[in-house]
């Protein structure tokens, strides 16, 4: 069909309003399940302390003459832990103009949208801070504490990428040593498992990357899920959500910011997040210097391994 002509189009119309929709999407990833799955303790120090109990190893022999006198056993003492809090912030800053404009999307206030954006990215950081193959730095004026990570304290349950990989001492002072990347195999999963089982451990939550969630969905265990699926619904199953094995229940999550060449195989009330008192996700305004609006957000926290034994690491996994 041709257009008539002197047809006057849209293309010619001068002053047509815009039409920005007053909405803002966004995709970025924020769900974090370390802190918000682990129970969250107070600290009162920068530095942080806590103690491991190990009990004496079983004897089969342990059989006494009857009237004897009693004798001691050997005490088992304490070990002392420690690890250092760490202030992580965001700053969010807003001209006095970008305040008074008529933006879309927001809530007539750009300061607020700004300062829930900032609280949503140190929420991240602190995630990715917590997970992380770092070791702790006491810190010192001009150097900042820095807490030491999940994959510095775990030692006992591991399996590592031969060669090359080294588990840490675990106690926070040093890292893991990365070592030849594989791909994960059920069992892998099932050996990690059997150490924390044998150490006394009971894991409940595997994070792992999305690459990694993928393959242990494809584990031949897989052809025996089942799920009550609503009569009305065709679904097809194909991943696998929990891992239930010689060694209990386990719930397989996607992590977004962690080392994605490691699989994190935890008890998760094993571990902790202690936050310095008044100082958990505090909002602070900044004093104005100019045309402008100053927010600093932060937290000082800190990673409590209240003991690694009950947990576990599978490293140097491919990561796609």
């Amino acid at each position: 069909m041709a257009v008539p002509t002197n047809t006057f189009q849209t293309y010619q119309t001068v002053g047509i309003r815009e039409d920005l929709k007053d909405v803002i999407y966004r995709v970025d990833p924020t769900d974090t399940p370390f802190l918000t799955g682990v129970p969250k303790m107070t600290a009162k120090s920068t530095k942080v302390e806590w103690q491991t109990q190990d009990l004496a190893s079983p004897s089969p022999d342990n059989a006494v003459v009857e009237g004897d006198d009693a004798t001691a056993d050997a005490a088992t003492p304490t070990v002392r832990r420690d690890n250092q809090t760490q202030i992580s912030d965001k700053v969010a800053i807003t001209s006095g103009t970008n305040q008074s404009v008529d933006s879309a999307g927001r809530t007539k206030n750009e300061h607020s949208y700004q300062k829930i954006l900032k609280g949503l990215e140190l929420r991240r950081d602190m995630e990715a801070s917590l997970l992380a193959n770092k070791a702790k730095v006491v810190g010192a004026a001009g150097v900042a504490r820095v807490l030491a990570g999940i994959e510095s304290w775990i030692a006992t349950n591991t399996d590592l990428g031969s060669p090359g990989g080294v588990a840490p001492a675990g106690d926070g002072s040093d890292t893991r040593t990365s070592g030849t990347d594989r791909a994960i195999t059920e069992n892998i999963l099932k050996n990690v498992l059997k150490q924390c089982w044998d150490q006394g451990g009971k894991p409940n939550k595997i994070l792992v990357s999305s690459h990694v969630k993928g393959v242990i969905s494809g584990f031949s265990g897989g052809s025996n899920l089942r799920r009550d699926i609503a009569a009305d619904r065709r679904t097809l199953e194909t991943a696998i959500e929990f891992y239930a094995g010689d060694f209990g229940l386990q719930e397989i999550v996607p992590s977004r910011f962690h080392n994605l060449e490691s699989a994190l195989v935890l008890q998760m009330d094993m571990w902790g997040v202690a936050f310095m008192t008044g100082r958990q996700f505090k909002s602070n305004d900044l004093a104005k210097t100019g045309d402008a609006m100053k927010t600093q957000i932060l937290s000082e926290y800190t990673l409590v391994a209240k003991n690694e034994k009950a947990s576990g690491i599978i490293s140097d996994l491919e990561a796609a």
